[in-house]
């Protein structure tokens, strides 16, 4: 297992209830170098994660292991590794609204 895919199991445990209240969302990251697939599902207040893709997605975040963990560290800025693509993301302005609650950037 990835330190990624590590670091997005753990995320439910991690991540303050209070703060995602409210709030519904469905993530899936796509780790191209370990060929790993995970859903973040966001459900007023409660959120799991899980192995590969399931629902419909929000969201896509395309990285390998390595760039993602980069990004969750701030050793790799998001604005360059979305211009050289080693950061790809479906849909921007959903991950802007939970990436710092998630700590993902």
């Amino acid at each position: 297992m990835s330190e990624a895919k590590t670091f997005l199991m753990e995320l439910p445990e991690k991540t303050n209830k209070d703060v995602i209240e409210g709030h519904n969302t469905v993530f899936h990251f796509i780790l191209k170098d370990t060929e790993e697939e995970m859903t973040l599902r966001i459900d007023d207040g409660e959120i799991t994660a899980e192995e590969g893709l399931h629902g419909e997605a929000k969201c896509v975040v395309k990285a390998t292991s390595e760039n993602l963990m980069k990004l969750v560290r701030k050793d790799l800025n998001p604005m360059m590794a979305l211009l050289t693509g080693k950061l790809k993301i479906s849909n921007q302005s959903e991950m802007l609204k939970y990436a710092k609650i998630l700590g993902l950037m």
